[in-house]
């Protein structure tokens, strides 16, 4: 697996200042994500991006940070490669909005009743466990977004069902340096929806969270 930084201040502006100064290659008109997509494909590797649970609307305007659409293009990327894509939280969060943001980009387009949706994320990093965590009000929250992660499906300890387990293969011929590049050339990222179909809800279940956090035994 190999860990991809999320370096989404800046994103929104012409010169991706902070992408080029941190290493990544990538500007309106230049994907600097797919090639790295592409190199990995050759190993059977897995990409792993982080920021999930961010959104614009976080971050100051001047910063010209673009979280949303950061993640959106990389998930593209990365699944027009055929890769695992895995995610993580860049950040401790542990409100019902950002567990929504982290369950949209998980899965974009929302889930389907004919089976897993095309596009998905295989895996999910969250950040982190310790005592915030684990207070009563937080991990009662964390456990719904559990649920929500697996679609409210009921638990299994068969890992088959979640995911697909292949064995290890060496890694594919060498992929030529002109190759690499073509996948450079900028696409369209693939459309996402507004909001998860999977939402932990809002205000009103905030407000609810507050009472029972009043309840000892709850």
């Amino acid at each position: 697996m190999l860990q991809i930084s999320g370096i989404h201040w800046w994103y929104k502006d012409d010169t991706h200042a902070a992408e080029l100064t941190a290493g990544y290659y990538n500007l309106n008109d230049r994907d600097g994500y797919r090639p790295i997509a592409r190199m990995l494909s050759r190993h059977y590797g897995a990409f792993n991006f982080t920021c999930l649970e961010m959104k614009n609307s976080d971050q100051d305007a001047a910063a010209k940070s673009g979280p949303q659409q950061l993640v959106q293009q990389v998930f593209s990327a990365v699944k027009r490669e055929e890769v695992i894509m895995a995610g993580e939280n860049a950040l401790e969060r542990y409100d019902r909005d950002d567990y929504n943001q982290i369950l949209l980009n998980v899965r974009p387009n929302g889930v389907s009743k004919n089976g897993p949706p095309k596009l998905k994320m295989e895996a999910l990093t969250f950040l982190r466990l310790g005592d915030d965590l684990l207070e009563k009000k937080n991990f009662r929250i964390f456990k719904a977004f559990v649920r929500k992660l697996h679609a409210d499906q009921p638990y299994t300890a068969d890992l088959r069902e979640y995911t697909t387990v292949v064995p290890l293969e060496r890694s594919k011929p060498e992929i030529q340096i002109e190759e690499l590049l073509k996948a450079t050339k900028m696409h369209e990222p693939f459309p996402f929806d507004d909001q998860t179909d999977m939402s932990m809800g809002g205000v009103v279940n905030d407000f609810i969270d507050g009472l029972l956090n009043l309840i000892p035994f709850f």
